[in-house]
């Protein structure tokens, strides 16, 4: 992925676009910063996965500064912010759709058995392991809590029907 994103740059700097250069910059140098504090700890450096993480908190920081943009008003702030963000995700593996990853947690749950919320952690660690990359692990976190306090028919654990959350 980082040679992708090198050459991605390169090509970019051919171009003369500078809005896709400093993305990439910023990109690189956002892994190399975790690649220091990794080997500051004694490890190698990192892996794809982290790499792919790093990519996503990009992307949802993006988000989040968009969103404060828009609501002050600067919407060609918001909409740099948005272009920077989909630079970003082509380098991330094709994201599944919210019915996809239900469904994908659904048969999670299903698989380690998972019995209440004390299964969480089993639950999205199996999904990280088997879908890195592949969906937003947040959203998923909440399906599976979802999932494992009701028992799909808007029952509770316990039998009791679920009031609603104020």
């Amino acid at each position: 992925m980082r040679e992708r994103i090198n050459t991605a740059l390169k090509l970019a700097q051919d171009a003369g676009d500078k809005r896709r250069c400093a993305t990439l910059r910023l990109v690189q140098t956002a892994v190399k910063d975790r690649e220091t504090a990794a080997r500051e700890h004694g490890k190698d450096g990192v892996d794809e996965n982290e790499v792919i993480d790093i990519l996503q908190k990009m992307i949802r920081q993006r988000e989040t500064s968009a969103e404060e943009f828009e609501t002050g008003g600067q919407l060609d702030l918001a909409e740099q912010e948005r272009a920077e963000q989909e630079i970003i995700r082509e380098f991330l593996p094709v994201q599944l759709s919210d019915e996809e990853t239900r469904a994908l947690c659904e048969a999670t749950v299903k698989d380690i058995d998972a019995q209440g919320l004390r299964d969480i952690g089993r639950c999205m660690s199996e999904l990280k392991s088997r879908y890195s990359g592949q969906m937003d692990f947040v959203q998923a976190s909440c399906f599976v809590k979802d999932m494992l306090r009701t028992d799909g028919n808007g029952q509770s654990k316990n039998g009791a029907e679920d009031a609603p959350q104020s």
